[in-house]
C-alpha cells in the first residue's frame, strides 16, 4: 500500500470520528423525575459536569470505558453533536 492511500484513509477516519459520523442513538432513562444524568467533561465522578440531562434526552453513544468499575460512555447531544461528554452506561436505553 502506498503511503498516500494509508494517509488518506487514516484522514477520513480522523474526520469520521470527529464530525458526528456514527454511533447509536440512545436515550437517558431511569434518572428520576426530580434529577439530571450529569454530562462529564471525562469518565468517571471526577471530572467537570457540563450539563445535566433529564429522562428522554436523545444522544449518540460512540464509545465506552471502564473506569473503576464503572462503565462510561462517550455520548454526544442529539439535538447539538457538538455537545459532548461522558455519561454513566447505566442510564441509557435504546430507542
Amino acid at each position: 500500500m502506498s503511503r498516500t492511500w494509508i494517509a488518506g484513509v487514516a484522514a477520513i477516519l480522523l474526520v469520521a470520528g470527529c464530525s458526528g459520523i456514527g454511533g447509536e442513538r440512545v436515550v437517558v432513562d431511569r434518572v428520576g423525575p426530580d434529577d439530571l444524568l450529569k454530562l462529564r467533561s471525562g469518565p468517571g465522578l471526577g471530572f467537570n459536569i457540563i450539563v445535566g440531562l433529564p429522562d428522554g434526552t436523545e444522544v449518540i453513544r460512540r464509545d465506552c470505558v471502564t473506569e473503576v468499575g464503572q462503565l462510561w460512555c462517550r455520548v454526544a447531544l442529539a439535538e447539538n453533536p457538538s455537545v459532548t461528554g461522558y455519561v454513566a452506561a447505566d442510564y441509557l436505553t435504546a430507542r
